[in-house]
């Protein structure tokens, strides 16, 4: 298990921008957040390739911009829609293999669009992108996101049972706690299929905060984390309206740290 953090803490930052603050922090274990098409080319991957050799980083997963749109490229009715949404997505594959990433997160079906595709169709498209992405040495991983078909227990569970070779997740514990679910069972419904974690806190009164300014219990979720076999990376992934300086996202990375001593293994940024 290793402790690194995502680009999209620093958002709106441009990319490269984000990942020269994070590199003069410290952190070398990251998770980018692509925001456009320009960003997925050459030369720009070659330049932050070059960024990350230099200071020995290591890009662990990457994160599309086209989250937003997964609904209506990727599971909407219409076949041929998708057919050319998995030749999109290749972009991200390319691109994460060019950085060294094995890992690409998917958002999916938003509970309100209107689709009529059955849940089968789901695991069978899904199980489509997760091969194309095998032939870049590179894994998709279904997130739980918040008002997405995704963060119900019985989704992932059946996607599991359904499609065993292929499903593999993200667990998000903001995104669980906004969606009513409690993250540890999020956490013991994915099982051995948790490949990744996306790491925040929230309290009464903000639904996003830094690792440790929360109310949120880690020793009972790294319990059921470490029950699962799980031997994936922590990404802390907060919004930037959740802290005012830079400096607390390093404070927070030094809280998991700490926390996580506990579970053995090597913890690195």
């Amino acid at each position: 298990m290793k402790i690194g953090i995502s680009t999209g803490c620093l958002y709106p930052m441009l990319t490269e921008d984000c990942i020269c603050e994070l590199l003069q922090w410290g952190f070398d274990s990251i998770e980018i957040f692509f925001n456009t098409f320009s960003e997925l080319e050459e030369p720009y991957l070659a330049q932050l390739k070059d960024m990350l050799d230099r200071h020995g980083a290591v890009v662990r997963s990457i994160h599309p911009f086209t989250s937003s749109y997964e609904s209506f490229l990727l599971f909407s009715a219409y076949e041929r829609r998708f057919d050319d949404g998995v030749r999109l997505y290749e972009m991200y594959y390319r691109a994460a293999a060019r950085l060294g990433a094995k890992k690409v997160v998917l958002h999916g079906l938003r509970e309100d669009f209107h689709s009529a595709l059955p849940v089968e169709e789901y695991f069978r498209r899904f199980a489509v992108l997760q091969q194309r992405a095998a032939e870049y040495g590179v894994t998709l991983l279904q997130e739980n996101v918040n008002r997405f078909i995704s963060n119900r227990i019985d989704f992932v569970r059946q996607m599991k049972e359904k499609i065993p070779q292929s499903a593999a997740f993200v667990c998000d514990i903001k995104q669980a706690h906004l969606g009513g679910i409690r993250p540890v069972d999020m956490v013991c419904a994915m099982g051995s299929s948790l490949k990744h974690i996306h790491i925040n806190d929230f309290s009464a009164d903000d639904r996003c905060v830094l690792p440790g300014c929360g109310v949120f219990d880690y020793k009972e979720f790294f319990d059921n984390v470490q029950k699962t076999g799980f031997d994936g990376d922590v990404m802390i992934e907060v919004y930037r309206f959740s802290y005012d300086k830079l400096s607390e996202l390093r404070a927070a990375y030094d809280y998991l740290t700490a926390v996580c001593s506990e579970y053995g293994g090597e913890y690195k940024v």
